[in-house]
């Protein structure tokens, strides 16, 4: 399967969330990014929307996760960063792939405990289909149907350099 490059699917995210950015448009109050590789994809997204000065955060939701007990704790669970209020805010919820929904729902979970806000959307890299929530990208770099035994990862090498890596593939 070839993919196009991470750079390629944010420059996607970026025509894609622009519109709502300016005069007119959703536009969010907040970019949270969901650990880590939505944080990567997030970093990007605020210097290619040219969002500085927009609050940021990061969630790690190894804990809200429903398959905890089956998953048990990963390594290199990150905290949680909100510095901001959340309460009434517009937040886009960025994510590098989704798959079941899980993850997206745990965020969402964890979000609302720091307070309530007004909408939430959500900006995935890859939205690789297999969802068991009903649970939607807003924005979406590349949507493709995988099947249920194959992954794909966003990952980042010693200088930065972002990459997309299929594994499980059957043979």
């Amino acid at each position: 399967m070839h993919l196009p490059t991470p750079e390629r699917l944010i420059d996607k995210l970026v025509e894609q969330i622009s519109p709502d950015i300016g005069p007119g448009g959703w536009q969010p109050q907040a970019l949270v990014g969901m650990h880590t590789g939505g944080v990567w994809v997030m970093e990007n997204l605020v210097e290619r929307l040219g969002l500085r000065e927009m609050p940021t955060g990061t969630l790690d939701t190894s804990f809200y996760r429903d398959d905890y007990a089956q998953r048990g704790l990963h390594d290199g669970v990150k905290p949680s960063r909100i510095p901001f209020d959340v309460e009434g805010r517009r937040i886009l919820l960025i994510d590098d792939v989704l798959n079941t929904g899980r993850s997206v729902r745990a965020a969402m979970n964890l979000l609302f405990d720091y307070g309530r806000p007004a909408h939430i959307r959500l900006a995935v890299l890859v939205d690789r289909g297999g969802r068991q929530l009903p649970i939607c990208a807003d924005y979406a770099g590349l949507r493709l149907d995988m099947p249920a035994g194959e992954r794909i990862n966003l990952e980042k090498d010693a200088d930065g350099r972002l990459s997309l890596v299929v594994s499980g593939r059957k043979s």
